[in-house]
């Protein structure tokens, strides 16, 4: 499991992404992932984007399994990711919150403020649109 980790760093972005949708396949089955979960947390600190979004990812994957709440007592860290410069990063991001959403209950309250008060101003307007659309979506299902 480390090496796949390991993987989520890979300057292939091929070989990056392979890894991620395994690890988020395994997190659908099973908790296997979630002793790694300080490492996910982890890839949020990294200072490439993709690195990071895939680090959300997994850990909104890994939301289902969280009975030690660490998402919770991340979650400021988590969503963090939301104000990436990258519109098609904070997309990618958004798609997963639902995770969260749905197992993490107490979270709605937190989660919604910060989708609410995103500062979509530094996007494209076309990105904006999008990601405006997005956010709707999530609102919309709470």
């Amino acid at each position: 499991m480390k090496e796949r980790i390991a993987n989520l760093y890979n300057e292939d972005n091929n070989i990056a992404y392979k890894t991620l949708l395994e690890l988020e396949a395994i997190t659908a089955e099973s908790n296997e992932l979630y002793s790694y979960f300080k490492d996910l947390l982890e890839l949020l600190n990294n200072e490439k984007t993709f690195v990071r979004v895939r680090g959300f990812r997994l850990i909104c994957c890994l939301a289902k399994w969280d009975n030690e709440n660490k998402i919770n007592k991340n979650i400021d860290i988590i969503l963090k990711e939301l104000e990436d410069e990258k519109g098609t990063s904070v997309r990618q991001c958004l798609e997963k919150l639902n995770l969260i959403l749905m197992y993490k209950i107490e979270l709605t309250d937190i989660i919604e403020n910060k989708v609410r008060n995103l500062d979509l101003s530094k996007y494209k307007e076309s990105m904006q649109s999008l990601i405006k659309k997005d956010i709707d979506y999530i609102l919309e299902h709470l």
